[in-house]
């Protein structure tokens, strides 16, 4: 299927590996433009090699720490510069690190909830204004099924991230007339380096080892396994093309059905 986002100028945060990099592989089969950030220029600069190779119709990398305002503004004005402008944009990041409510620190609260909530409804805020104007734009926020059904080993992510989600419910409606859409992709069980993280705190916890541990995860999944990154970035190229354009202020997961709520 051709989504016709040959042309579309996108800035993927967290772009060099994990989910990030799976929706820029995906943006770029179709053709797009592409900036994405991370914190170190070389691996941004073999990612952006890749991407070209793949078919993006430019690719360039941009250090970026997310814990830094600052540093959105910068992002933000270096992938306009470089591209013209951004018509998609894909907001993504490290999660906190694993802990129960009985556990999180104050300190932590605070510092991720700049990473979480802060950073990216800034650099949004400073991307929108153009997307509105030009009455066309996609923000797609990288979640966690934890935003719908809290994960009681990720305490910290939970309550965070339920932050930037009513953020995406709420702006999603203001900017809909435009013809801009914000969503969250949400996934389940991926096979990344955050979840390698979580496996081990959830082995800890239980006094099992790892690969019990992941085998458990599987089985709490319907699919029967564990998802890859390549489950995951075609459903962010679809939400950011012109054939998802009715679907704004959703949470759509990507989970091999682990989630079993209706709502």
């Amino acid at each position: 299927m051709d989504l016709g986002l040959r042309g579309k100028r996108a800035l993927v945060m967290g772009g060099t590996k994990g989910l990030g990099r799976s929706i820029a592989d995906s943006l770029a089969a179709e053709g797009a433009a592409l900036v994405i950030s991370g914190r170190d220029q070389g691996r941004l600069d073999e990612a952006a090699a890749k991407l070209r190779a793949a078919g993006a119709a430019s690719a360039a990398g941009v250090v970026a720490d997310a814990a830094s305002g600052e540093a959105m503004d910068a992002l933000a004005d270096a992938a306009v510069k470089a591209m013209g402008g951004v018509d998609i944009l894909v907001l993504n990041h490290g999660g906190p690190p694993p802990c129960t409510a009985s556990e999180m620190k104050d300190e932590d609260l605070a510092a991720w909830f700049q990473v979480i909530v802060r950073s990216p409804v800034r650099i949004a805020k400073r991307l929108l204004p153009a997307m509105r104007q030009q009455g066309w734009g996609r923000i797609i926020v990288v979640g966690s099924t934890g935003m719908q059904t809290p994960i009681p080993t990720l305490a910290l992510s939970n309550v965070l991230r339920a932050g930037i989600w009513a953020w995406v419910k709420t702006m999603s409606g203001e900017v809909a007339p435009d013809g801009v859409t914000i969503n969250v992709l949400a996934p389940g069980t991926i096979q990344t380096d955050r979840v390698t993280e979580t496996t081990t705190k959830r082995a800890q916890q239980q006094g099992i080892s790892f690969d019990e541990a992941l085998a458990q995860a599987a089985k709490e999944i319907p699919a029967g396994r564990l998802g890859t990154p390549e489950d995951f970035g075609p459903t962010g190229a679809f939400l950011a093309s012109d054939k998802a354009g009715y679907i704004t202020g959703s949470m759509v997961r990507v989970d091999g059905g682990r989630v079993r709520s209706m709502l």
